[in-house]
């Protein structure tokens, strides 16, 4: 885990618990992980995922992993050292989100596996749902589909240390969901999706 470094803080309990909030709120937070391959699915899944949750009025907030290197992460590269900082970053921030009541959508390729288990460990230490969701498409797919021209560039020599094609992407072993979205279409991985949240009574539950 990263250091501490600032000295002379003190938490500052506010007035207002979790508990009290949701109820007030008539809403329950968590984190979806989405992880996979650059192309396999996580953004266009997510995206769709966020406006299904917002439309039945369950605030949702997607963290997608390129948007945030345009802001938060914008000092961070794609070294070995950067790519932990940049999911412990987000992983501080998606807690933060379900904390307030909101799902947390995050679509990062998140290659390693001990650097999402970092995330997990921060959600379960604060008490709070996190489902790890394998977008679980081959690589042959996702570089056919290679929208941002990534895996061409990356095969061209033009980027080094690119997730599938030089450098290795650990798939989780127990994921909470897996969406093959080389066979499914968005819709069904959407209802996929809530169907879980569903089922951990994190929908529909609470005042409005």
């Amino acid at each position: 885990m990263t250091e501490q470094k600032a000295t002379n803080i003190v938490w500052h309990e506010g007035d207002l618990g979790r508990d009290e909030r949701w109820k007030s709120l008539g809403v329950k937070g968590a984190t979806l992980w989405f992880t996979g391959l650059s192309g396999s699915g996580k953004s266009t899944v997510s995206a769709a995922l966020e406006q299904a949750l917002v439309l039945r009025r369950q605030p949702a907030y997607r963290l997608d992993g390129d948007n945030i290197r345009h802001g938060l992460n914008k000092n961070l590269g794609f070294t070995a050292a950067d790519r932990v900082e940049n999911i412990r970053r987000i992983g501080e921030v998606a807690k933060l989100f379900a904390d307030s009541g909101c799902i947390a959508l995050t679509a990062f390729i998140s290659p390693y596996a001990a650097d999402r288990a970092i995330v997990r460990k921060i959600h379960e230490e604060a008490t709070l749902p996190f489902f790890e969701i394998f977008v679980d498409a081959p690589l042959a797919i996702c570089e056919g589909r290679d929208p941002k021209g990534m895996y061409k560039k990356a095969r061209a020599g033009l980027i080094k240390g690119f997730t599938g094609v030089d450098d290795p992407y650990e798939a989780p072993v127990t994921p909470e969901l897996v969406l093959k979205t080389g066979d499914s279409a968005v819709k069904a991985c959407v209802a996929q999706c809530l169907n879980l949240l569903e089922a951990q009574g994190l929908l529909g539950g609470g005042a409005r």
